[in-house]
């Protein structure tokens, strides 16, 4: 899928925006469980790592793992 079409398919747009805007790190797990079915986890990664999402849950990744990602990423 190219451009913004897979956010189409994510199955985030079905899904209460606010599970992926938790207040606590650790009250992501809803979310997680939802990107983890989702068929665009990929692409929405990227996107979220292309554009520096700081908040909320992308691709399957909390800020703190994007963090880290992105840190690796770097230093590669």
């Amino acid at each position: 899928m190219s451009g913004v079409d897979w956010r189409h398919s994510a199955l985030c747009a079905q899904t209460d925006p606010e599970l992926f805007f938790p207040e606590k790190a650790t009250q992501s797990r809803d979310a997680r469980a939802v990107c983890a079915r989702c068929p665009v986890r990929a692409e929405c990664l990227a996107d979220a790592l292309t554009h520096d999402r700081v908040y909320g849950v992308w691709g399957g990744t909390t800020e703190r793992a994007r963090r880290k990602l992105t840190t690796t990423r770097r230093a590669a």
